[in-house]
């Protein structure tokens, strides 16, 4: 049977498959990442055992958000893939800071141990700064995301310039909180992905 260009036009069209959504990966690796950190700063895994961090943020949120990151950047969605990106190479780097701290690896003694991670904190603060300020179009919740982890990051840079242990107290339960939020979105977008309804985000602060 020959098909008529009739036949054609009232043929169903295919449905579209829905966009890919890189964030159902990397946001539940970067509170895996946060939460442990935290717990860290809280003082629940004690200095001693500082090593068994090396695993949860250089293989979790560092791998993970690095699939993500080129996930997003395959699906053409470049913001997607720079914001997971940057954040990737954050948690390996910090990976590797700790791990390099604690093995004695990359040759940092204790005299100047202190001046290596306010160095390292630095350069991230103003990278956080400066994600904060690019990406004030997304939706309010990634706002707030950002300006925590932003937040936490000064805490515990003022921390190790003065010593101050209340400091990483308080980087702790902010660490707590931008993992809430990390959570509170992921949540929300598989709800939505599984046909639900997704959670409020709010509106950009800049339109």
């Amino acid at each position: 049977m020959s098909l008529s260009s009739e036949t054609i036009t009232d043929a169903p069209a295919a449905t579209a498959a829905p966009p890919a959504n890189p964030g159902l990966l990397g946001l539940p690796c970067f509170v895996v990442g946060g939460l442990g950190l935290s717990l860290y700063l809280l003082g629940y895994l004690p200095a001693a055992g500082l090593g068994a961090l090396v695993p949860v943020v250089l293989f979790v949120p560092g791998l993970g958000l690095l699939v993500a990151a080129v996930w997003g950047a395959r699906a053409g969605q470049s913001a997607v893939g720079s914001i997971f990106g940057l954040f990737s190479a954050f948690w390996i780097s910090y990976g590797f800071l700790v791990f390099g701290l604690v093995s004695g690896v990359l040759g940092v003694d204790a005299a100047t141990a202190g001046a290596a991670q306010a160095t390292f904190l630095i350069a991230w603060l103003v990278a956080f700064i400066g994600l904060t300020v690019a990406t004030v179009r997304l939706p309010l919740a990634f706002t707030v995301l950002f300006v925590l982890v932003t937040i936490a990051v000064a805490l515990v840079l003022l921390a190790v310039l003065t010593g101050g242990a209340a400091l990483l107290l308080i980087a702790g339960i902010v660490g707590l909180g931008f993992s809430a939020v990390g959570l509170y979105i992921y949540v929300g977008a598989m709800s939505a992905e599984l046909g639900g309804k997704g959670f409020a985000l709010g509106s950009p602060i800049a339109g």
